[in-house]
């Protein structure tokens, strides 16, 4: 069944996104199946992203959940940054192999700096700008906070890891005091225990969310991997759960591709068949050449076409041939092509010879 891939850096809502498209999916009677990299870890833990070595292991095991997972009955959510768009394009080929439907969905944080992340399909507005974090309060008057929400009505300020500077809150008439950055608590609380299943535990420090905001490759439509995209800027735009459904259900397949269909199925005599007819060409090569003539056409047992003379071969130079077309064929076995064998290697021997 379909693959969802989420994308997007920590503190964007991706958890929360999950979490609903997963509560819709399986209010329609759909099987989810959801692969984060808490599922793989055992425990989310932000300290893998500074280590590569760690972060390669935890993409390819990923990766394999994703794959164990793919099949024609359930459908599977990938719930991690999925930042690598050479990632993003593994998992394209996965849902290729398995013939089945894809979409990524790009959750994108909105702030009130200048200089955010570019969202694709967003119209730029001077108001309106994409910051690398945001992490809100947890207490405003002894009472938490969901992520994503307001302290009294008022808008907040927000750290930008990029280029590191903190600005101030706007004052209102009635409280004109100032926020900075440094007021915004390592562990965001949730408004409801339900909320805070779904928000993301682990604390990335601000180093790692500037590295990651560095190397992160935005999505794009153009390329075939990061499409049909979705990209929710915010966590009051709404779950465009239509157009996924249309996404992940009506739209067909990626067609198969070379490197991600079966080889066709081989006897096991192919080999020896291969090799047995080679080396009867061969033969019967070497004791035609010794009575012909440069221009005569040389008839080889096994064969229906016809071989020109040109000037005499030795075994050594036939036997190199031999060696490549018996591995370019053993590539691409096909039962089919057993009784043109011995034709095809006359005709690879005709074309490397002149």
């Amino acid at each position: 069944m379909p693959l969802v891939v989420f994308c997007g850096l920590p503190y964007s809502g991706k958890s929360r996104r999950v979490e609903e498209l997963r509560a819709a999916l399986a209010a329609e009677g759909r099987a989810v199946q959801v692969v984060d990299d808490a599922a793989v870890l055992g425990a989310e833990d932000a300290a893998v992203y500074a280590d590569s070595v760690r972060e390669k292991a935890l993409r390819g095991a990923l990766r394999a959940a994703v794959e164990r997972r793919l099949s024609r009955q359930d459908v599977v959510i990938l719930d991690s940054l999925n930042y690598i768009k050479g990632f993003r394009y593994e998992l394209y080929c996965l849902a290729r192999a398995a013939r089945t439907p894809l979409c990524l969905v790009y959750c994108v944080r909105p702030g009130s700096l200048n200089g955010g992340l570019r969202v694709a399909g967003v119209v730029d507005n001077p108001n309106r700008n994409v910051s690398v974090s945001w992490r809100p309060r947890a207490e405003e008057g002894g009472r938490s906070l969901a992520v994503g929400a307001d302290v009294l009505g008022e808008p907040q300020a927000v750290a930008s890891v990029v280029n590191r500077q903190a600005q101030a809150e706007v004052p209102t008439e009635s409280e004109p005091k100032e926020t900075r950055a440094t007021d915004f608590p390592a562990l965001v609380a949730s408004e409801s225990e339900e909320s805070a299943e779904h928000v993301s535990g682990a604390f990335y420090p601000p180093e790692l969310l500037e590295a990651l905001a560095l190397r992160f490759e935005a999505p794009d439509s153009r390329n075939r991997w990061d499409r049909p995209l979705f990209t929710l800027v915010g966590l009051e735009e709404p779950l465009p759960l239509a157009e996924i459904r249309a996404a992940l259900f009506e739209n067909r397949a990626p067609p198969p591709h070379q490197s991600t269909q079966s080889q066709p199925l081989a006897s096991g005599s192919f080999l020896h068949q291969l090799d047995q007819v080679t080396s009867q060409v061969l033969a019967g090569l070497m004791e035609a050449q010794k009575s012909a003539v440069p221009g005569d056409l040389l008839k080889l047992p096994g064969t229906t076409e016809h071989l020109r003379f040109t000037r005499p071969l030795t075994m050594a130079e036939l036997s190199r041939l031999r060696r490549q077309f018996i591995s370019y064929t053993k590539m691409h076995p096909n039962n089919e092509n057993l009784p043109q064998l011995a034709n095809m290697f006359l005709q690879y021997l005709s074309q490397s010879l002149h």
